[in-house]
């Protein structure tokens, strides 16, 4: 002997159809808040890393060139040419400090440009000397130069 068992009613609406309820409502938004908290800072990190990234090569893009132009002057100039200033996407400008007359030395700088999401970053100004040695200055610094310039 076949047994039947009776369907499950489904809830119903003054229309007629089903739906959720506002408790069940209630709980995904939390579920997708949480989520979201999570998440967001995890992805605008991931953003800043990659603007990070885009700093550090702008950085040995400029002193490639310093190095050329020095093997034919002489001496290292004190300005870069307006290409150089700047890095993709405008989130760091470059520049030449420390110059002296003699053209011995420079530090080049990739400093966070005001305004964008950078300025805030916790590797600050990142910095490039002529005999290689990598660094990070400024307030915002938070990470040490070996962080940064790694990450």
């Amino acid at each position: 002997m076949e047994r039947t068992f009776p369907l499950p009613q489904q809830r119903c609406s003054a229309f007629g159809s089903a739906g959720f309820t506002l408790v069940e409502l209630m709980i995904v938004v939390v579920v997708i808040g949480i989520l979201s908290a999570v998440a967001y800072p995890n992805y605008t990190e991931y953003v800043r890393k990659g603007h990070r990234a885009e700093a550090r090569t702008g950085l040995l893009q400029a002193a490639q060139w310093m190095e050329r132009a020095a093997t034919a002057t002489g001496k290292y100039p004190k300005k870069l040419p307006s290409t150089l200033e700047g890095v993709p996407g405008g989130r760091y400008t470059i520049k030449v400090e420390g110059v002296d007359d003699d053209g011995a030395a420079y530090t080049l700088k990739a400093k966070p440009a005001p305004g964008t999401d950078q300025k805030n970053d916790k590797c600050g100004t990142f910095t490039l000397t002529h005999n290689g040695q990598q660094g990070v200055e400024g307030e915002g610094a938070k990470l040490s130069a070996e962080q940064c310039w790694v990450r």
